[in-house]
């Protein structure tokens, strides 16, 4: 597949130990440094801050507008630099738009190796980035850099909502229906692209998946039968489910068989190409996860397979199916699909069914 890296410098996942958001810390080690971090008591005007590990803060303003505010950045998925910067800003704007928020502007940040990588490599990533943004209407209108030994690239977003229209991650209810926006399976196809397993058709869908905006989110935020809504990334499906049933004080069941899958990604995971987040994910919080008696570890580390830029995950009451449906549809989201539905909170926060 092509690179526009110079042949001359190393390939970008190379120098990382991790990539995409397989970077993130473990749920379950992150919940143990943040035990003994003290916190200030939260202002009133803080909608949504840290208690549910929900996508971004909402800070209200007036009546009727709150500043959505978050970060993501992480080390190269891809070795092509314009690829590398237009996932990472897509995979930080899609915070916003899962708030239930309109984008504003951005601010990046930049850690390069500088005496590694040439500038003309570290400015095709900051273009890829700049890229995202025009793509979501927002500018990069600032932001910091420093010299790092591993690449890494992302964005603070910022953006506006409604506070009337704030979907959060804990606000789901028994009897809604779950709708998944993208396949899964990022996670397994940059494993497979790091050990050149992975041919160009497989890259290019893998980059159409990644680079795409969730731009349905404000749209859905709209509907009063949404009643929660996040995105699928680090932790993996069953990990965002997790949170979002733990927040909402409900069960997920999810019926594997409807779950949307990238090309070729269970042939792989078959074949044992998969992440090491996938296992320290499962070891974080699989104990809280239901599975079918013949659910196989390949199944296993597709549901906690690392999504870079995933997809939305809505929470909805049955008679709004249709309507979060056709949005998707309207944004080009022509993969999104019905995957299972939430109950009265049982054993397990997640139920997942074959």
């Amino acid at each position: 597949m092509n690179t526009e890296t110079p042949s001359s410098e190393p390939r970008l996942t190379s120098l990382s130990h991790g990539g995409g958001c397989g970077c993130k810390i473990a749920p379950g080690v992150l919940s143990d440094i943040l035990q003994s971090v003290p916190q200030l008591p939260f202002p009133k005007e803080l909608l949504i801050g840290i208690e549910t590990a929900d996508d971004a803060a909402v800070y209200q303003i007036n009546e009727s507008q709150a500043i959505v505010a978050t970060t993501d950045f992480f080390m190269p998925i891809v070795d092509d630099p314009f690829d590398f910067g237009k996932i990472a800003a897509t995979n930080a704007i899609s915070d916003i738009y899962a708030m239930g928020g309109t984008p504003l502007f951005a601010l990046a940040l930049v850690g390069m190796p500088i005496k590694v990588l040439s500038n003309k490599t570290i400015a095709r990533i900051l273009e890829g980035g700049a890229e995202a943004c025009r793509s979501a209407g927002i500018p990069i209108a600032g932001g910091h850099t420093i010299d790092s030994v591993e690449p890494i690239y992302g964005l603070v977003a910022i953006g506006l909502v409604d506070p009337k229209n704030i979907k959060s991650n804990a606000s789901a209810q028994a009897g809604d229906v779950l709708i998944l926006g993208k396949p899964l399976g990022v996670g397994i196809l940059s494993a497979a692209l790091k050990k050149d397993l992975l041919g160009p058709e497989g890259y290019r869908e893998m980059i159409a998946n990644t680079t795409k905006l969730n731009s349905a989110g404000p749209e859905l935020a709209k509907l009063s039968g949404v009643h929660a809504l996040t995105d699928v990334t680090g932790f993996g499906l069953a990990g965002h489910t997790l949170e979002l049933a733990k927040g909402s004080g409900c069960t997920a069941h999810i019926d594997w068989s409807q779950v949307p899958l990238l090309s070729n990604v269970q042939t792989l995971a078959d074949d044992g190409v998969i992440t090491g987040a996938s296992d320290r994910n499962w070891a974080s919080y699989g104990d809280k996860i239901g599975l079918p008696a013949d659910f196989t570890i390949a199944q296993r580390a597709l549901l906690t397979d690392p999504q870079t830029s995933g997809g939305l995950l809505v929470s909805c009451s049955p008679d709004s199916v249709q309507n979060v449906l056709n949005i998707f549809s309207q944004h080009q989201f022509l993969g999104a699909r019905v995957i299972g539905q939430m109950s009265k909170l049982q054993n397990k926060h997640v139920v997942i069914s074959a």
